[in-house]
């Protein structure tokens, strides 16, 4: 079965194909010069991609043949005169037929007719704690969203202000960040303050999170209402993306040397895996830079195909894009020299 990444840059898409997830083909730009955010393949076979840019604004693309696009007429926005702007698209998620997309400045938006209209889902968008959240380096973010087997729970999160769950199918949200230290600290809201940079759930469990953040790696076995430290092994706790892999729940991290000088420790470029749900960390690292390698990983560009045995992917600040057909026994890198890689998807064809 061959596999079609997504690679979404600061100027412009690409696609990476291959039949044997050895040997590769890249093609592109589409969108050239636009940012390309994230991308989803929705359950009726189109793709979705969210474009930005610095004059033209944010927009959602559509292909239903991966060579022609359409922008949708519509996309989030928030009402013209307040004080958010609407910057870009961090995240696209398709649960029950209803399509979300996380946004900057942080907040959520939903789409029940396929991405013709959106509206903001208020109980977050509007939360009594909002007066305290404030952007990471990245900006203020909502970047990740999960879902629960119960169709009112969902998680959301969001860079500087952490992770909220909500029960009830978004009217009402409350943080979930107790045992995860403060990144900035909120004296008059509590609970927030935290600076989530990804999340992961287990396949069999949806209330079995893991969570890369600002000030270390954390798991949860209750859904969030409490957090747990998880980096035996690992460098650093310091990161960014994190993946599992559905069939073997194999868990993947790309450790960053710290927050002050955000550069691979050592100067190689490393993944690592956690086959045990996060006890211990090790490197998977055969076949990748050893040294003098500088460039970094961000929170969207790595992404697993659910093939057996299973694929990781992902793109580099410096363009480089890297493929493993075997969980990270090995792995290839792709002949190429992209753009700052900002966000990658993989899909089975």
């Amino acid at each position: 079965m061959g596999v079609r990444l997504l690679v979404g840059t600061a100027k412009g898409g690409f696609w990476a194909t291959s039949g044997d997830r050895r040997t590769w083909e890249v093609a592109g730009p589409f969108f050239k010069g636009w940012r390309v955010t994230t991308a989803l393949r929705m359950k009726d076979g189109r793709v979705m991609a969210a474009v930005a840019s610095d004059i033209y604004g944010p927009a959602l693309q559509v292909t239903e043949d991966f060579e022609r696009w359409e922008q949708l007429p519509a996309g989030p926005a928030y009402p013209e005169g307040g004080d958010r702007r609407f910057r870009e698209i961090w995240t696209l998620k398709e649960k029950a037929g209803v399509l979300y997309a996380g946004v900057q400045d942080a907040g959520l938006f939903s789409s029940a007719d396929g991405g013709a209209s959106w509206r903001a889902v208020e109980g977050l968008n509007e939360h009594s704690t909002r007066g305290g959240w404030v952007p990471g380096a990245g900006g203020l973010c909502c970047h990740a969203l999960l879902f629960g087997d119960d169709p009112g729970r969902m998680w959301c999160g969001i860079s500087a202000v952490g992770v909220f769950r909500t029960d009830d199918g978004g009217k009402t949200w409350t943080p979930r960040n107790e045992g995860v230290p403060c990144a900035i600290e909120d004296k008059e809201h509590k609970g927030i303050g935290t600076c989530v940079h990804g999340l992961a759930q287990d396949p069999d469990d949806p209330n079995r999170l893991f969570r890369q953040d600002h000030l270390g790696m954390f798991r949860s076995a209750d859904g969030g209402d409490r957090w747990e430290r998880n980096e035996q092994g690992l460098p650093s706790g310091f990161g960014f993306p994190i993946e599992i892999d559905r069939a073997t729940k194999t868990l993947f991290a790309i450790p960053q040397e710290s927050d002050q000088h955000r550069l691979p420790a050592g100067g190689a470029l490393r993944v690592f895996r956690s086959t045990d749900g996060g006890d211990s960390w090790r490197s998977a690292s055969q076949g990748l830079p050893s040294r003098d390698f500088f460039g970094t990983v961000l929170r969207g560009a790595m992404a697993v195909d659910g093939l057996d045995p299973g694929g990781l992917y992902f793109g580099t600040s410096a363009g480089t894009l890297h493929a493993s057909s075997d969980l990270g026994e090995s792995w290839t890198n792709l002949p190429v020299a992209l753009p700052r890689v900002l966000h990658v998807s993989a899909w089975t064809e």
